[in-house]
C-alpha cells in the first residue's frame, strides 16, 4: 500500500470496488425494471418512494461502514492491528443493532412513513407492500455495507465484492421468480431484494473469517465514548450525503407529484436510477483510492496522497464524461426499459437528459470529498458531502417550480424539478474546487518515520 506505483495499486483495488457499487446500482435498478413489466406506473413509482427510504437504511451502513473503515486504513498504516480489530467489531455490532432499531420503529409506523416518503393515494397500497418486507432486511443491509467498507479499507476489496456480487445475481434471479412466476408483484420485488441481502451477508461474514483479514468479534464489542467520536469524524461525511440523498428523494417525490402526478414520480424515479448506475462506478474508483490514501496518509507519505488524488480525479472525469455523452443520446430508450407508459418516456427522458450536464463535474467533487472524509477533515468533508443533495439541491427542487409557477404557464413548473440536479451538480462542483486544493497546498513533505511512532 505505501510502496507499490500509486497508478496500478489504485487500479488493482478499483476494479472489484467498482464491481461492487455498480452491483448495488443493479441491486436497486433491478426491482424498478421487473415491476416496470407489471406496466403499473404506481407499482414503479412505489419502488422509487422506498428507495428514499433504502438510502436511509445504507446511510446508517455506510457511517459505521465509512467510519470505523477510514480509521481501520489509518491504524493499519501505523500497524496498530488489535485497535484496528476492536474497531472493526464496534462497527459491525452498532449497525447491526441500529438495523434492527429502523426495522421495529418502520413497522411501528407503516402507513405514516410510506406518506412521509411522497407516496400518493395511489402509489400508498403499493408502497406499503414494498416497505413492509424491505424493513425485515434492514439489519443485513447495515451490517453487509460495513462488512464491505471495512475489507476495502483493509485492502481486500475482492471479499466484498464476492458478497455483494452473489446478493446482486441471487436478487437478479429471484425478481422475475417472485413477481411473475408465484405471482407476488411489488412484494415479491420486495422479498428478492430482502432474501439476497442476508445471503450476501453471510457471504460477507464468512469472508472476514479468510485469510489476513480483520476478525469480527462479539468480546471485542465494548464500545466507549472516544470509539464512537472516532467513527463519528470518520463517517459523518458519509451519513450527511446519504442523508441528505434520502432527504432531496422525498422532496423530489413531493414535487414531481405535484407538477406531474404518478407519471411525473415513476419518470424522476427511473432517471435518478439510471445516473446512478453512472454514477456507482466512480464511487466505486473513488474507494479503491480511499485506502491508499488513508494507509499513505497515516504512514506520512503525503506525495503519494496528491498523486494518488489528481490520478482519481482525472479518470472519474473522463468515466462520467462518457456516461453523459450516451445517456443524453440514448435517454428515451434507457427510460423506456424501465417503463412502456407514454406519459412516463418523455418526462424521464428529459429528466436525464438534463442530470447528463452536470455529470462530468462529478468527477473532481467525488475525489476531492472521498480524500477530505478519509484524512479526517470532518468539517470540510461534511459540507462537501452536504451541498449536493442537501445545501444546493433541495432549495432548488422545492423553489424552481414555485418560481416557474409564476410565469403563469410560459414555464411548465415540472421543469424546475428536472433542472434542480443539474444546477446543483455544477454549484457544488464551483464550490468543492477551492477547498480541496486549499487542503492539497497544507501537504509537507513526506514524514515516513510516523509509520512506527
Amino acid at each position: 500500500m505505501t510502496t507499490y506505483p500509486v497508478e496500478r495499486l489504485m487500479g488493482r483495488l478499483a476494479i472489484p470496488t467498482i464491481t461492487t457499487m455498480l452491483i448495488t446500482a443493479f441491486y436497486n435498478m433491478a426491482d424498478t425494471f421487473f415491476v416496470g413489466q407489471l406496466h403499473n406506473t404506481s407499482a414503479t413509482g412505489a419502488v422509487g418512494v422506498v428507495f428514499s427510504f433504502m438510502a436511509i437504511i445504507q446511510a446508517c451502513g455506510f457511517f459505521f461502514g465509512q467510519g470505523s473503515g477510514n480509521a481501520i486504513s489509518r491504524l493499519l498504516g501505523q500497524e496498530k492491528t488489535d485497535e484496528a480489530q476492536r474497531l472493526a467489531s464496534i462497527g459491525f455490532f452498532s449497525a447491526l443493532l441500529t438495523g434492527g432499531l429502523i426495522m421495529a420503529l418502520g413497522l411501528a409506523f407503516l402507513t405514516p412513513l410510506a406518506r412521509l416518503l411522497g407516496s400518493t393515494d395511489t402509489i400508498l397500497p403499493y408502497a406499503k407492500d414494498y416497505l413492509r418486507i424491505i424493513l425485515f432486511g434492514a439489519p443485513y443491509m447495515t451490517s453487509s455495507l460495513v462488512l464491505n467498507n471495512q475489507l476495502r479499507f483493509q485492502g481486500n476489496a475482492f471479499y466484498g465484492m464476492l458478497g455483494m456480487g452473489a446478493g446482486a445475481v441471487l436478487n437478479v434471479a429471484l425478481d422475475p421468480v417472485f413477481i411473475f412466476v408465484l405471482d407476488m408483484g411489488v412484494s415479491g420485488a420486495a422479498l428478492a431484494t430482502a432474501l439476497s441481502q442476508f445471503i450476501g451477508f453471510c457471504i460477507l461474514l464468512f469472508c472476514c473469517t479468510r485469510g489476513d483479514n480483520l476478525r469480527i468479534r462479539l468480546r471485542l464489542f465494548r464500545p466507549r465514548l472516544a470509539d464512537y467520536g472516532v467513527i463519528l469524524r470518520g463517517g459523518l461525511p458519509t451519513l450527511c450525503r446519504q442523508g441528505l440523498s434520502s432527504a432531496s428523494t422525498i422532496c423530489l417525490n413531493y414535487m414531481a407529484g405535484a407538477f406531474g402526478g404518478d407519471p411525473a414520480i415513476a419518470a424522476m424515479s427511473i432517471a435518478t436510477r439510471v445516473m446512478h448506475l453512472a454514477f456507482s462506478a466512480v464511487i466505486g474508483f473513488g474507494q479503491g483510492f480511499q485506502p491508499v490514501c488513508g494507509f499513505n496518509f497515516g504512514a506520512g507519505l503525503y506525495s503519494r496522497v496528491k498523486r494518488a488524488f489528481h490520478f482519481c480525479a482525472r479518470v472519474s472525469t473522463v468515466i462520467l464524461t462518457a456516461a453523459a455523452i450516451a445517456g443524453a443520446v440514448f435517454a428515451p430508450q434507457l427510460v423506456g426499459l424501465f417503463s412502456s407508459d407514454p406519459a412516463v418516456i418523455p418526462i424521464g427522458a428529459l429528466s436525464l437528459r438534463l442530470m447528463c450536464v452536470g455529470l462530468p463535474f462529478m468527477g473532481w467533487y467525488t475525489s476531492g470529498n472521498m480524500m477530505l472524509q478519509t484524512i479526517g477533515k470532518v468539517g470540510r468533508a461534511s459540507f462537501l458531502s452536504m451541498s449536493r443533495q442537501g445545501i444546493f439541491f433541495i432549495p432548488l427542487v422545492l423553489g424552481l417550480p414555485l418560481l416557474f409557477m409564476l410565469t403563469r404557464g410560459a414555464i411548465d413548473p415540472l421543469l424546475g424539478v428536472q433542472l434542480a440536479q443539474p444546477l446543483a451538480d455544477v454549484t457544488s462542483f464551483i464550490v468543492s474546487v477551492p477547498m480541496t486544493v486549499g487542503v492539497l497546498r497544507t501537504f509537507g513533505e513526506d514524514t515516513p518515520s510516523t509509520i512506527n511512532e
